[in-house]
């Protein structure tokens, strides 16, 4: 009985992470709300940063590895006209420079070469490892490193609103672009094209992969009333392919033999003949192999 109550507690919960707190942080006060240990998170978010935080709990954290959240949307506030040592507004200032002679066309003209397939340094203050330590790690001990550059997808950098205040310019945007993108440093390269500098001032994750702000619920209000927002069988038919197998071979590949491949690269979920999710499944040579068990023959 225990066993079938561990798959009914299985399922990812999507945050609207409050400023101000680590994702760590976040994960903690789920572990306490939901009373178990088997808590992870996916995709994380800076401090600063709001918005879609995906969480797994119980047996649907082996998901979190698995799931293809290579897209991600963001809105933010860009700061024209000061930059800071972190490209956020929690650095210290290091340059201002009017920026109240940019005029709309030429920010226009930089958002455009900071837009699609584009190199992008990541902001000093990341989680990159630079020989086995945090990027944050060694600027927060005032080391001196570089980090290469990446290729990344900005898929849309779209200016919703100007706002003109002195000598600087606060520009709302939204941005999707693939995982590894960093806000801050489309910020800083904005401003620094320019020759104004610019930072983030504020930045909210409206979607990561398939995960939406429509599917998250505040922390506060998970604290105080803990419930998945995804069962482990909705989040498995959510976030991934689907094939229809039978209750044999359902029964097989929860027991760890394997499926025909048909020529897919993805990893997918196979289903039963009652459409609940069996296994996740990727295709290798001759095998269509499982790679996380959603339903173990003793949990059916």
């Amino acid at each position: 009985m225990a066993e079938h109550a561990h798959l009914d507690n299985a399922g990812l919960v999507v945050v609207d992470k409050p400023a101000g707190i680590t994702s760590h942080d976040v994960v903690s006060k789920c572990r306490k709300a939901f009373n178990t240990r088997r808590v992870g998170h996916a995709g994380t978010l800076d401090p600063m940063a709001t918005g879609v935080l995906v969480v797994g709990i119980e047996r649907a954290t082996k998901l979190l590895g698995l799931l293809s959240l290579t897209t991600k949307s963001y809105t933010a506030t860009i700061r024209l006209g000061v930059a800071t040592d972190t490209d956020d507004a929690q650095g210290a200032v290091v340059r201002t420079v009017p920026a109240s002679g940019v005029r709309d066309e030429e920010i226009d003209a930089v958002i455009g070469t900071l837009t699609g397939d584009i190199e992008q340094v990541p902001a000093t203050v990341s989680a990159i490892k630079v020989d086995g330590r945090r990027a944050h790690a060694l600027a927060r001990d005032g080391e001196e490193f570089e980090l290469a550059a990446r290729a990344v997808t900005v898929s849309r950098f779209d200016v919703v609103e100007t706002r003109r205040s002195g000598e600087t310019i606060d520009l709302d945007v939204e941005v999707d672009c693939s995982s590894g993108t960093y806000i801050r440093a489309l910020a800083r390269d904005l401003g620094a094209t320019l020759g104004v500098g610019g930072h983030l001032t504020a930045l909210r994750r409206t979607a990561v992969g398939p995960f939406t702000l429509e599917h998250a619920r505040p922390l506060a209000e998970l604290e105080a009333a803990p419930e998945l927002s995804l069962h482990i069988d909705e989040a498995a038919l959510l976030a991934f392919g689907r094939r229809r197998i039978t209750d044999d071979e359902a029964e097989g590949i929860s027991q760890g033999r394997w499926l025909e491949p048909i020529g897919r690269k993805d990893v997918y979920v196979v289903i039963d003949e009652s459409d609940r999710p069996i296994a996740l499944v990727r295709e290798k040579g001759r095998r269509a192999s499982s790679v996380m068990v959603v339903r173990p023959a003793t949990l059916r």
